[in-house]
């Protein structure tokens, strides 16, 4: 059974690296094209799940110690805030600007408020299923 191991773990450290930055591509290229923050956080929920399955829950837990709940919490408060900011300019309630700038290797480049939106968005989306998914995994059946 352990030699089988050896092989998830392998494919898994290289696996989460491709999954995660589609994760990333995914969340930057959302709100000009399909996916953002809601799939962008998914994604990166599968690529912990696989960590999960690959390697113990401790280890995982040692290695990113991160708590889901906060940063649930945390993308909440960033996408609300995002809504109450358009209010506070006298705006229309999520509004977005854009504005293109110019950076170092990737040249010209548009930058819009909707990003803020959906990193809360990306944000919650992870906290959320994560919590989920390892409060199931800590049930003693």
């Amino acid at each position: 059974m352990k030699f089988t191991d050896v092989y998830l773990q392998t494919a898994t450290k290289i696996l989460v690296f491709i999954i995660m930055t589609f994760s990333i591509y995914v969340l930057f290229a959302g709100h000009n094209n399909p996916g953002g923050g809601f799939i962008g956080g998914l994604i990166t929920a599968s690529a912990l799940i696989l960590l999960y399955i690959a390697f113990d829950l401790q280890s995982v837990r040692d290695i990113i110690p991160v708590d889901f709940k906060k940063l649930a919490a945390t993308g909440v408060l960033i996408a609300v805030l995002t809504g109450v900011v358009s209010l506070v300019l006298d705006v229309p309630f999520l509004s977005q600007t854009y504005t293109y700038v110019d950076l170092p290797f990737l040249g010209k480049t548009e930058l819009a408020s909707a990003m803020i939106f959906d990193l809360g968005v990306y944000l919650t989306v992870l906290g959320t299923t994560m919590t989920i998914i390892t409060s199931i995994s800590e049930d003693d059946i």
